[in-house]
């Protein structure tokens, strides 16, 4: 009789009532909740910043066959700066100096109020940079062409975050 009744116990141990229940250890909670968990978040955070939900709402620009940015014309403004008249660099007693007047080109009429109250700023880095010049350093197309490059490289630095498309130069007299 004894031995049919160790015969239930055991039938009942395996069944697994009176096991004590196992507890999940610290690495099985971070391998099967923290870690799927981590690469859900991070997954829709990498899709967020791509734009797949709509996230990337910049606005593109409208650019042509050689990659340039195509600009709607009556959105162009031109803005006449003051007529500068600066010596240049010279071994000549006499001296030398030059005149010329300076028109910036805006690709958008909505950045002239932003520009305007800066102008006092450009027009001194004009003076600082033009009175280290030498008129050699302005002679022919070249000369020419590195001096708008440069005046429009330092008045881009002066306006940032808005840009002025270019520099055109209205007149100019070196003596």
């Amino acid at each position: 009789m004894s031995d049919q009744a160790a015969t239930a116990d055991d039938i009942a141990d395996i069944d697994g009532e009176d096991a004590p229940k196992k507890k999940m250890s610290g690495r099985t909670l971070i391998l099967f909740i923290a870690l799927p968990l981590l690469l859900i978040v991070g997954g829709v955070g990498g899709a967020f910043m791509m734009g797949v939900f709509g996230g990337g709402e910049e606005e593109h620009a409208a650019v042509d066959e050689h990659g340039k940015k195509v600009v709607d014309p009556s959105q162009i403004v031109f803005y006449e700066l003051p007529e500068l008249i600066i010596n240049l660099q010279t071994d000549d007693p006499r001296g030398s100096f030059v005149k010329f007047k300076v028109t910036l080109e805006l690709h958008d009429a909505k950045m002239l109020p932003m520009i305007e109250p800066l102008m006092p700023r450009i027009i001194d880095n004009f003076q600082i940079y033009l009175r280290e010049l030498r008129a050699d350093d302005l002679a022919g197309s070249a000369g020419l062409f590195r001096l708008k490059e440069e005046i429009l490289r330092r008045i881009n630095m002066d306006v940032r975050p808005h840009e002025v498309a270019d520099v055109l130069f209205t007149e100019m007299i070196i003596q």
